[in-house]
């Protein structure tokens, strides 16, 4: 694949990396190297991409800022496109704002508030970009950000694609596409909302996720799912491993359900700890937990 990668970006007018070191480009700051990395300038850019390299039978996968990417440490056999420059936000009427895939979760707030607009101030303090909110269906409190969503514009086969949310199946931490499918934007359903009370919305929950999510140390956020009614979190302490660690991976003693890079961590560690985690659970509760980060790439 190495070597197929070399003749993509003719006419790409976006910026090209080979063989760049995945652990750049995540929170948890592991992962091996991407035979192609790539950044498209916008939706030509991106589908003249996605184009050539079907062409040359080269598999892809799409990123936003890595807030909830694990790659493993021989990294990525396939083409890696970033969506960082797709940060658009605007105004559609209605009550709907519509915000690009590369657009910070805290940016889209902000944007709504402006408006006098509001209803998705729990993705505040939930680091990453709408296109990954949307993707895992990002919430906190109860909510899930699809729960404020109209409609979901998707690359799919080459072509942009729009799909109203009644179309779609999805759920808990999940929305499930077709294999392939990009989320290229998002148009939010917003609701009248004073902007006094959408800031003091965001500050309750900045200071919420800094006093209880300040790990000190690189993190994915929540690293498991929280089970139907339970919270993984308490499942971790009650097996005791608050504070276990596995290599440079670390169960954050300030938050269990946060597992961090406690210093020259590999992703083997992680996935080792991860495994030991669960075992622990099972047998402790048993309560099979399920990784909420998303696990890509090859072992070395």
């Amino acid at each position: 694949m190495a070597e197929q990668a070399q003749h993509i970006g003719e006419g790409f007018r976006g910026e090209l990396r080979y063989d760049e070191p995945m652990s750049r480009h995540t929170s948890l700051k592991v992962g091996g190297p991407a035979d192609l990395y790539a950044v498209p300038e916008d939706v030509d850019d991106l589908q003249a991409l996605v184009r050539q390299l079907a062409e040359q039978q080269i598999p892809w996968l799409v990123i936003g800022r890595g807030y909830n990417l694990l790659v493993r440490d021989g990294g990525i056999r396939s083409a890696v496109i970033s969506l960082e420059r797709f940060s658009r936000i605007e105004a559609v009427g209605d009550g709907r704002i519509r915000a690009e895939a590369g657009a910070e979760n805290l940016a889209v707030v902000r944007f709504g508030q402006q408006l006098g607009l509001g209803g998705i101030g729990f993705i505040s303090g939930i680091p990453g970009t709408i296109g990954g909110a949307i993707r895992m269906n990002a919430g906190a409190y109860g909510e899930g950000l699809l729960q404020r969503t109209a409609c979901i514009t998707l690359l799919r086969d080459g072509a942009v694609c729009e799909f109203c949310i009644d179309e779609l199946d999805y759920g808990y931490r999940r929305l499930d596409l077709q294999p392939g499918d990009l989320v290229l934007a998002a148009t939010l359903q917003l609701v009248p909302r004073d902007p006094a009370e959408t800031e003091d919305e965001v500050r309750k929950d900045l200071e919420l996720r800094r006093s209880k999510h300040n790990v000190g140390h690189p993190s994915a956020g929540s690293f498991f799912k929280n089970p139907a009614g339970q919270a993984a979190w308490r499942l971790i302490d009650a097996a005791g491993l608050r504070g276990a660690s596995e290599g440079g991976a670390l169960v954050s003693p300030v938050h269990s359900n946060f597992l961090v890079n406690s210093g020259n961590a590999t992703a083997a560690d992680f996935l080792g700890l991860s495994e030991r985690v669960k075992a622990a659970v099972l047998e402790q509760s048993g309560v099979v937990l399920e990784e909420e980060v998303r696990i890509v790439g090859e072992e070395p």
